[in-house]
């Protein structure tokens, strides 16, 4: 009888492993019809992580960002994110340099993808695998 009680509270307290969101869709958004390059984005993760509320993100562009050439924007995603657009940084040519850093929340083990937007129209991006231990963003069922 003891173990029947057991075997429930136990099942509920398993974590739910996250789905795959809209990530495609939602890139699709941001840079419509364009091409996405690989290249000229350098996106820095820790390769495993032990909790996924605080995971140090880098992003860096090269980029001579001057007037007439310079990053515009960068955006991060997560495919297992409850909401895919994890943050968007926006810079122009008074930045000096494209290179940006921040913690992020990552629900799951995921890939990740950087996409910067330059001043010519073009869009250039990195991905990582990232393998998350502790999740975050998770909801209770």
């Amino acid at each position: 009888m003891a173990v029947a009680a057991v075997l429930p509270s136990t099942a509920a307290a398993q974590v739910t492993r996250t789905q795959p969101n809209n990530m495609p869709d939602v890139i699709r958004k941001r840079v419509g019809g364009a091409q996405i390059n690989r290249g000229r984005v350098k996106l820095g993760l820790p390769p495993l992580v032990e909790n996924g509320h605080l995971v140090p993100l880098t992003v860096s562009v090269e980029s001579p960002m001057t007037a007439a050439s310079h990053v515009k924007a960068i955006h991060v995603f997560a495919e297992r994110n409850p909401l895919p657009e994890v943050v968007s940084f926006y810079l122009g040519p008074r930045a000096g340099r494209a290179n940006v850093a921040t913690r992020i929340r990552l629900a799951d083990t995921q890939n990740v993808v950087a996409v910067a937007e330059l001043s010519d129209g073009s869009f250039w991006s990195d991905s990582m695998h990232v393998i998350v231990t502790l999740a975050a963003c998770l909801e209770e069922l």
